[in-house]
């Protein structure tokens, strides 16, 4: 069989990664996709000096790689604009295309696959998700005959590392958001991370696998990490629990639940140990229970190896016809169902509540009574002792599950409560073994 053809598209971290590992592991790699694999041409604005690129043709115009006779354009720029036309130029020329690019995928992946399934080529995509870790082939493949229940996943390293510091050093959000930058954990403007919309994007790849529905970035309920304290850490763990930024999806009866947000792990779960920039995937299928997928979620290696085994895999596969392929959702039908999303308010949950109040008798009980009102019953209570010369001390309480209708119903009256100083701090709770 003749040679794939192989053409770069950006010669950043990753583009850099993907270029070396082509080369250093090349032996290999053609035995793993039995042919030989060739990055014929690379499109870069510059060099990268970390690439020995003297056998290799290099152009600035990075559409005149999709614009070639390379059998698969790598997508590895980054951005979504340029990206996207990058991504819609090479298909309509026949090309298959590997990327990295989660915010693509996430918010235009619907249309891509679309101009894909009708030019009859392949977009792999395994390194827009968790890095090395190989979670897209393992829902469209080693998963394929479970009905997956719900997933939940650290999916961003850079909140977990913030979260982790937190901690283990109780020290400030803000501290250790200024270390995360400097170790090139963070860019200098870290909303993305520290907001969730990064763990957004690639919660919507995954329940797509999951759920076989459409891409639904504009419906996930999405909340950061900024308004966790070191208070809050320390009484999470005297509860038995970690915080942890996962994003959850759930299928229900009614639809499926996509949310982004602050989490209490029970520290006995396995998830709760995943600390620092590291990335982890639990998932549960009716057949296989929970499985849970572990490793490093971003950085050059990591994110090359999953480049490149979507390259081995489309070489693979060339020549045997477009049915034959494995879909781009992982199902026959690419789209089973255009399943509705649940409003944050139809989310159910355990909640951990902090509230500062008065340290005067019948306070606990009027907090009591609201929550009974709002069919709300209380798992766990902590009151501490105030500190000198303060009236208020602080009350924090676990609840058992609920809605988050009633739970922020509950929520509303507490805090027009007099004995009530300022607004309470309010973070789901999920067990992870249902």
């Amino acid at each position: 069989m003749k040679a794939v053809k192989i053409g770069i598209c950006g010669l950043g971290t990753v583009g850099a990664g993907t270029f070396n590992l082509l080369s250093s592991n090349c032996e290999i790699i053609n035995a793993h996709a039995n042919r030989e694999i060739e990055v014929t041409l690379v499109g870069a604005r510059r060099d990268n000096p970390v690439c020995d690129l003297s056998d290799t043709a290099v152009v600035r115009d990075i559409f005149a790689v999709a614009n070639s006779d390379v059998d698969i354009v790598v997508e590895l720029i980054g951005g979504i604009d340029v990206a996207k036309n990058l991504v819609l130029t090479a298909i309509a020329n026949g090309k298959h295309v590997v990327t990295a690019n989660k915010a693509l995928i996430a918010e235009y992946g619907n249309e891509i696959f679309a101009a894909a399934r009708k030019q009859g080529v392949q977009v792999a995509y395994e390194a827009a998700v968790a890095g090395g870790i190989p979670i897209i082939k393992n829902l469209r493949e080693g998963l394929a005959a479970n009905k997956i229940e719900w997933l939940a996943g650290i999916i961003n390293g850079t909140g977990n590392f913030i979260l982790t510091e937190m901690r283990d050093k109780g020290r400030d959000f803000a501290e250790v958001l200024a270390e995360a930058q400097a170790l090139g954990y963070a860019e200098a403007d870290p909303a993305f991370d520290v907001e969730g919309i990064d763990a957004a994007h690639k919660l919507v790849i995954l329940a797509a696998l999951a759920f076989g529905m459409p891409m639904r970035f504009d419906a996930v309920y999405t909340e950061g990490i900024t308004g966790i304290e070191p208070v809050d850490v320390v009484y999470a763990e005297e509860l038995g629990y970690r915080i942890k930024h996962l994003g959850i999806a759930r299928r229900r009866e009614a639809g499926v639940e996509l949310r982004v947000h602050p989490t209490l792990v029970p520290e006995n779960c396995l998830i709760a140990q995943v600390d620092g920039v590291m990335n982890a995937v639990m998932v549960k299928g009716d057949a296989v229970g929970s499985t849970l997928y572990y490793g490093a979620g971003a950085g050059a290696g990591p994110t090359a190896s999953a480049v490149v085994a979507d390259i081995i895999d489309v070489s693979r596969s060339l020549g045997v016809g477009a049915e034959r392929a494995i879909p781009h959702y992982g199902f026959v039908d690419d789209v089973v169902a255009d399943l509705p999303i649940l409003d944050i308010n139809e989310a159910e949950t355990a909640c951990y509540l902090r509230a500062s109040v008065l340290d005067q008798p019948g306070v606990l009980l009027v907090i009591a009574q609201i929550m009974s009102n709002h069919a709300i019953s209380i798992e766990a209570i902590i009151q501490k002792p105030p500190d000198v010369g303060e009236e208020h001390v602080p009350l924090i309480m676990l609840t058992n599950q609920t809605s988050e209708k009633n739970l922020r119903g509950a929520i509303a009256d507490i805090e027009r409560l007099d004995t009530v100083k300022g607004p309470l701090v309010h973070i789901r709770v999920e067990a992870l073994d249902t």
